[in-house]
């Protein structure tokens, strides 16, 4: 069966190249008809771009995570629906990142596949494809890509009717989840030794993916007693996740499972509770007590389920962790930590399209409401001409504010990518640093999360902003916050800044130490830019910009390792240190690893855009 230009339900749109440090939009996720077989299924593919984009990502339900390759021809992502099917409906939710050509595959053993349909001209989007076909493995094998980067799929959904369905049973009203008599004991966690003994997540708020009912919530699970617990509903996937406050590094993970336990999960850490790194995978699961040792750092733990052991759902007495620290830290706070600074949310009105922006004048009274701009899409208002913005879904591109009127030098941008149901952007210091700026994203669920400068950042004058950045930064740097002021800092290399490019004076800044760790051929500004021979190597890139490059490869993950020594990218660092939980995009790549101010969830409310002088 051949496709070509297949009908398209949804166009996701491409932000811009991610050289300037732009988020991709995501597909439409409308749900096709039936049941979706691939859900939660263990998925495989022929490589992944790094540990945040994993196989699984493309059948977890959630439009907010996707799978991404490697920069490379042909690709493979495939999925085990557990038993042999009958298949009648294919649908795929790509990324910008999209096949041109690929093919749809089918097998009974992932070993010899048949094709049963083959799309050429693809243009990315949604491609929604009947098709009929049988199998217990489903392959989508890509040939060619639309852009440099690899091929990515925020989604693999496919339907039809399993020959050997299993059902989700539910239990009589008079049957409770099977437990233990007494609860569980767990084994005592370590009191001594280079991984600390205090219990990091101890009190700290959770959430999960679902719960069983009101009395099962996902507080119980760290709240140190062993005689209450979480539950999930019975279905797969499920997670549970903590929030430690602030990004730290981990060396150990302990699960003390209720009777109800997973056989194969996933754990993983997050700086946005967005993008995602698994630093254990558990399959062949036995329940009890599960005490990991794992290397990984991050402000949010998450245990990831995938297959349950009963007919119920997932359910722990406690999720414990624990740091090399030693003692929990001090969370950072949010600017102001209430509505001091983001103001009184209650009035934001509902979004008629997927969710309402609300402007805040932060210029601490240097410039009134009638002189804050913002401009969109051909629009251009004042924070008194229009406070509010209703965002409609299909939309990817950058919001520009401009202090003083609608043209003046004192300017700046987000980027965002919207979909039907799902937000997606960042604040960025890739090209410049031109107006503070700060964004909070809240869900529906009850998701809230700030990235953009911090409060002392936005409470300070801009000269004493500029002068920070000359006095905290090397020589090599301190003339990117003089060249353009008052108006701007650039990046290295980046709005007319000449110092760091071929023939600058620091145009060698990087070559010893790049030559060092096997990188040649790319120049100081490649590496800034990530652009060059690291375009397709974000792992690289930014462990060079970090200066953590000389370091074994698993710890290129580590934020306590970053910028201790240079040469490195000082710019970054300077925004690292003066934002939200540490999180900036300074480098196309600093997105690596989940250190990026890039913020992503379903079902959003509204979003709180504050401008800063």
């Amino acid at each position: 069966m051949l496709f070509t230009s297949a009908k398209r339900l949804g166009r996701a749109l491409l932000l811009g190249s991610m050289l300037a440090g732009s988020v991709l939009a995501h597909a439409p996720s409308a749900a096709a008809q039936g049941t979706n077989l691939a859900l939660g299924k263990p998925a495989t593919a022929s490589s992944s771009e790094n540990a945040t984009f994993p196989a699984s990502a493309a059948v977890d339900g959630n439009s907010g995570t996707r799978w991404s390759s490697a920069f490379s021809d042909p690709q493979w992502l495939q999925v085990d629906l557990g038993s042999a099917a009958s298949i009648s409906r294919v649908r795929l939710s790509w990324e910008a990142a999209y096949a041109t050509a690929y093919q749809v595959q089918v097998s009974p053993n992932a070993t010899s596949w048949s094709t049963i349909a083959t799309v050429s001209g693809g243009d990315g989007g949604v491609d929604d494809l009947a098709i009929t076909g049988s199998g217990r493995y489903v392959r989508i094998y890509t040939t060619a890509r639309a852009t440099a980067y690899g091929a990515s799929l925020w989604e693999l959904e496919v339907y039809g009717t399993s020959a050997s369905p299993t059902a989700t049973p539910t239990p009589p009203a008079s049957t409770p989840t099977p437990q233990p008599t007494s609860a569980a004991t767990p084994t005592p966690a370590p009191t001594s030794g280079a991984c600390g003994s205090a219990n990091m997540a101890a009190g700290r708020p959770a959430s999960a993916s679902s719960v069983e009912n009101a009395s099962l919530t996902a507080s119980a699970a760290v709240d140190g007693s062993a005689a209450t617990r979480w539950a999930s509903t019975f279905s797969d996937p499920q997670w549970l996740q903590v929030d430690l406050g602030v990004a730290q590094p981990i060396c150990r993970v302990r699960l003390s499972w209720e009777a109800a336990y997973a056989k194969a999960y996933q754990v993983q850490t997050s700086n946005d509770a967005a993008s995602w790194t698994t630093i254990a995978n558990v399959t062949g699961g036995d329940g009890g007590v599960d005490d990991l040792t794992v290397s990984g750092s991050g402000r949010y733990v998450r245990v990831y389920a995938t297959a349950r052991a009963t007919e119920y759902g997932y359910s722990l007495w406690e999720l414990e962790v624990y740091s090399p620290s030693g003692t929990p830290p001090a969370p950072t706070p949010t600017p102001t930590g209430g509505t001091a600074f983001w103001g009184d949310t209650s009035g934001i009105p509902a979004a008629n399209n997927v969710l309402t922006v609300k402007f805040l004048n932060r210029t601490n009274g240097k410039y009134a409401d009638k002189d804050v701009y913002w401009s969109y899409n051909g629009q251009v208002h004042s924070i008194a001409e229009q406070p509010y913005f209703d965002m409609p879904a299909n939309t990817a591109g950058r919001m520009y504010v401009y202090l003083g009127s609608p043209n003046s030098q004192y300017n700046d941008f987000i980027e965002f990518t919207v979909g039907p149901n799902t937000f997606n952007g960042n604040t960025t210091r890739v090209d410049w640093f031109g107006v503070k700026l700060a964004m909070r994203l809240h869900a529906k669920d009850g998701y809230d999360v700030a990235v953009g400068e911090d409060l002392a950042t936005f409470q300070e004058d801009r000269a004493v902003t500029f002068q920070k950045f000359i006095d905290e930064v090397p020589a090599e740097f301190k003339h990117l916050a003089q060249i353009q002021a008052p108006y701007r800092i650039p990046a290295p290399g980046k709005m007319g800044e000449t110092d760091f490019l071929p023939g600058g004076q620091y145009a060698n800044y990087f070559t010893s130490y790049a030559s060092s760790v096997g990188v040649t051929g790319a120049s100081v500004f490649d590496i800034f830019a990530c652009a060059g021979v690291l375009r397709e190597n974000a792992a690289m890139c930014s462990a060079l910009n970090r200066h953590v490059a000389h370091l074994p490869q698993s710890q290129w993950g580590d934020a306590s390792q970053y910028y201790k020594a240079g040469p490195a990218n000082y710019y970054a660092k300077f925004w690292h240190d003066h934002s939200l939980n540490a999180m900036a995009y300074g480098f196309p790549y600093d997105d690596y690893a989940g250190y990026s101010s890039f913020i992503s969830h379903d079902n959003p409310q509204y979003l709180l855009l504050a401008i800063g002088w």
